[in-house]
């Protein structure tokens, strides 16, 4: 059953609303309604110990409640650099943010890795390229799903620590 609630808006704040109305479906109290529910979902996180995090991708962002369970990174010898972060969500499930590099490549016709590092520091040539979508983030249900997803190293550091609650108030 829908109550009805008067909420004062501010003259000036009320394009705010009429932007809010219409990216929520054309009614104001859908908006407030959303506004509600996301203020609320962020606010039990953070008292609990989660962070808002935002991960963007291509232009997109993607936001959760979670809290960084661990990151890890590794070099090839071509110099892409590949990254995963796991967080815990504040609904219990694992999220997975994969970062890879560009391909970093040598301007020169030699495949020589020296010669590819003297380009870096300005010293030769280098190319390289990117293609965008070479970010992820999936969301998994069980920790077992990211085994294969991840470093076996990696999986294992995070494994121990999956369980830790996130706030751990210290009695000093």
């Amino acid at each position: 059953m829908a109550q009805n609630t008067v909420i004062d808006i501010p003259d000036e704040d009320l394009p705010l609303l009429e932007r809010a109305q219409h990216l929520a479906g054309g009614t104001p109290s859908a908006a407030v309604s959303e506004a509600l529910r996301r203020y609320v979902e962020m606010e039990e996180g953070r008292r609990q110990g989660y962070d808002e995090i935002v991960i963007r991708i291509a232009g997109d962002e993607r936001r959760f409640s979670g809290v960084l369970l661990g990151e890890w990174g590794r070099t090839s010898r071509s110099g892409r650099v590949d990254t995963f972060r796991v967080y815990r969500s504040h609904g219990g499930t694992f999220v997975l943010h994969s970062d890879r590099s560009p391909d970093w490549v040598s301007g020169s016709e030699s495949d020589d890795w020296a010669t590819t590092w003297l380009g870096y520091l300005g010293l030769g040539e280098t190319s390289w390229g990117f293609v965008p979508g070479d970010t992820t983030v999936e969301a998994v249900g069980t920790l077992e799903e990211l085994r294969g997803r991840i470093p076996a190293e990696f999986y294992d550091r995070i494994a121990g620590l999956a369980d830790r609650p996130v706030d751990d108030d210290l009695d000093l």
